[in-house]
């Protein structure tokens, strides 16, 4: 049997907008965060269409489920439909300067997605093929995703 390797294939600048809360919910507190726009660099290049958003819910235990979607433009004018799925877990220490909405140093938050590809583009159908896991940072008002493929 061969043993996975991780091969990076994009690094994603997401700029997104303020939060908006739903309040707590039973669940945790839910929120939506709009996707405003932003660059991909690397097998994929373009851009990040407005109009996407992350749905969110901040659990109890500081655990934060999050499901985004939204489009990618490439350079050469293929559209990429990208649904982004993951937790971030900041440690314990900072979660409640998190839930204030401080930034919190990346070496202190489990950030992790699997995000899932769909495009009518032949260019890019290979990447309905592949499986892939992301790593992120959250900035003030970006999202950096850095895109691995699993082979």
């Amino acid at each position: 049997m061969m043993n996975p390797d991780l091969e990076k294939i994009a690094t994603l600048t997401i700029d997104v907008a303020k939060p908006v809360s739903a309040g707590q919910t039973g669940l945790g507190l839910r929120r939506l965060i709009p996707i405003e726009s932003g660059t991909v660099t690397g097998k994929i290049a373009g851009r990040i269409l407005p109009g996407g958003a992350d749905s969110q819910i901040i659990r109890p235990n500081g655990r934060t489920d999050l499901s985004a979607r939204y489009l990618i433009e490439t350079e050469d004018g293929d559209v990429i439909y990208l649904e982004n799925n993951g937790i971030r877990q900041v440690d314990a220490s900072y979660r409640k300067r998190a839930a204030q909405g401080e930034i919190i140093p990346p070496e202190h938050v489990y950030f992790r997605t699997v995000p899932v590809f769909e495009t009518s583009s032949e260019t890019y159908s290979w990447l309905m093929d592949k499986i892939f896991i992301g790593a992120a940072t959250r900035l003030e008002n970006q999202v950096l995703l850095e895109v691995y493929q699993v082979n």
